[in-house]
């Protein structure tokens, strides 16, 4: 049997990323994938063996990618506190070049990780791994008060990927009357990223430990 001719398997992944974004798991079809991709079916299949197998290589590559940029930081120079910001830094970033990725991952969490196997989820399990490292550290340190590092890192990526995800939305209500009332003006990216670098300092900050007992 001729084996079929090469064809980039990053073209498949970045064209399957738009119709898992755009259609979830169970809506995406290798077919249009396929057509989109300008490849046949034979040569997905010949890649990625299946939809599942496509659908778990992209996530794994996301999750990877993501992992690699925040051991970088882990490993640099600079305080436990510049070493966050830069993390949230980095992840919304990832998320700006990689623009499908919030609605996936929003998709893949409405429905309980169904499609996440044992190697999908230890990749997955990298980026909290990296995050939860730089807080613990610096709770060792007495930098930070004394924090579940998972609690630090939910507490992070979760705005980020709502933020960046309901872009189209925030634009829309902007312009709606309700959004003077309460001063709703448009705000960058780069704004939400300052206020979220700002809010973790102040949430992790020592100092708040004391105000807790005193409250």
């Amino acid at each position: 049997m001729a084996r079929p001719a090469r064809v980039s398997p990053d073209r498949i992944l970045a064209v399957a990323a738009l119709e898992f974004a755009e259609r979830g798991f169970a809506g995406a079809r290798v077919d249009r994938i396929a057509r989109r991709a300008h490849v046949n079916k034979a040569m997905l299949y010949y890649h990625f063996k299946s939809k599942d197998g496509l659908y778990r290589t992209l996530l794994r590559q996301m999750f990877t990618r993501v992992a690699v940029r925040l051991r970088e930081i882990a490993d640099g120079e600079g305080s436990h506190a510049d070493k966050l910001d830069r993390v949230i830094a980095s992840m919304a970033g990832f998320i700006g070049e990689h623009a499908s990725f919030p609605a996936i991952m929003l998709r893949e969490v409405a429905e309980g990780g169904v499609h996440l196997d044992r190697e999908t989820l230890t990749a997955l399990a990298a980026v909290p791994a990296v995050v939860g490292g730089i807080v613990q550290q610096g709770v060792k340190a007495r930098a930070f008060r004394p924090v579940p590092p998972m609690f630090a890192y939910f507490s992070m990526l979760a705005p980020i990927i709502f933020y960046l995800a309901g872009t189209r939305i925030r634009k829309e209500i902007a312009h709606l009357p309700v959004a003077a009332s309460v001063e709703m003006p448009e705000s960058s990216a780069g704004d939400f990223i300052r206020h979220m670098q700002h809010a973790t300092r102040r949430a992790l900050a020592r100092e708040h430990a004391g105000h807790a007992r005193t409250s």
